[in-house]
């Protein structure tokens, strides 16, 4: 039996809905619903959660936000530099992807520790459960916990994504924006060109922070390996 049930909030579709439910009482009720502010979500995403996390709060839903490094897109260690995001290398790689666990597990996985620690309670495999908002769409991306005390658990993969956008809409509630960092190297074209020119500005000075971090090869945010202070006038390049 868990002793402590979390939803992993990211404010998008999905893990809103996760929420949303336990608020109606078509989830049983858990003891927080935990974000990971990475520092580059969206303005519409910030603008969702700050509007609904009061009522989530006033239904009994305690959100608590959690944070990492996220100013720091690369770093400097034993002499190397590190790149927290995949980005593209002008010779044909591609960086390894480490924002998902630095900005967003360790985080959720430090507040878990605290509070277990708090509560007195032993790391023992099954403590913990970990609510997720993956449906069924993305299926594959359902799995095990790396922590051993950690459950990680699926309550909407009988559902779509589309589904959880109807059950919003029945239940009177609004659809949260998708939720995205603004500087993620696997944007479309379509995401790059309808960044807000404030989000497109922290970009650009993100993607020129990490330019020669990784000599020789010049590393960009955009997968078409260009400058994104030129993307507005290089949009055909898509």
């Amino acid at each position: 039996m868990s002793e402590l049930k979390i939803i992993s909030l990211g404010w998008g579709v999905q893990s809103f809905t996760l929420a949303a439910m336990v608020v109606l009482g078509d989830l049983e009720p858990v003891d927080y619903a935990v974000h990971a502010d990475t520092g580059w979500e969206s303005h519409a995403t910030m603008d969702f959660a700050e509007k609904w996390t009061p009522w989530l709060e006033s239904h009994g839903v305690k959100v608590a936000t959690v944070y990492n490094d996220y100013k720091v897109v690369f770093k400097r260690k034993s002499g190397t530099n590190e790149i927290a995001v995949p980005a593209f290398d002008e010779n044909g790689g591609i960086m390894r992807r480490q924002c998902t666990l630095h900005w967003k597990l360790i985080p959720v996985k430090r507040f878990i520790a605290k509070q277990l620690k708090e509560k007195g309670f032993t790391k023992k495999p099954g403590i913990v459960e970990q609510w997720i908002g993956i449906t069924s769409d993305e299926a594959k991306r359902a799995k095990p916990n790396w922590v051993k005390y950690i459950t990680n658990t699926y309550p909407l993969l009988t559902m779509s994504r589309n589904d959880c956008k109807q059950w919003l809409e029945q239940h009177n509630l609004e659809i949260s924006p998708r939720s995205k960092c603004i500087i993620c190297p696997f944007q479309t074209k379509d995401e790059w060109q309808s960044l807000p020119d404030s989000e497109l500005a922290r970009a650009i000075l993100a993607d020129e922070l990490i330019r020669n971090a990784k000599l020789p090869g010049r590393l960009y945010l955009c997968n078409k390996r260009i400058p994104l202070k030129s993307i507005k006038s290089q949009l055909k390049l898509f």
